[in-house]
């Protein structure tokens, strides 16, 4: 989502491309993830869901997928940010990927 909502300020057809690629690309992630998560749940017994923990979780979404934090934190729009400015979001960026130096 980052990637994606900072595309539309990018004033550069180039960067704004690759913006995209990258931002759909990521997307293509979370399919992965998913699909591996549906795999490792969608069989479980009620005996396996409560003693691995994942009850919880079972009580709200059964075997939905819903996107969160190890600590139980559903995921927000307060994980990535798009200022408008090309320098700043791409600044952000590079600090959430670890690339900076």
């Amino acid at each position: 989502m980052r990637y994606l909502s900072q595309r539309y300020a990018m004033p550069y057809k180039e960067g704004k491309a690759i913006l995209t690629d990258i931002g759909t690309e990521e997307l293509g992630h979370f399919e992965i993830i998913g699909a591996i998560v549906h795999q490792l749940t969608r069989n479980l017994t009620m005996e396996q869901i409560e003693e691995s923990g994942f009850g919880p979780y079972y009580i709200d979404h059964t075997t939905g997928l819903w996107p969160q934090a190890a600590g139980g934190i559903p995921f927000n729009a307060c994980e990535f940010q798009s200022k408008g400015d090309p320098i700043t979001d791409l600044h952000e960026d590079l600090a959430a990927d670890g690339a900076m130096v």
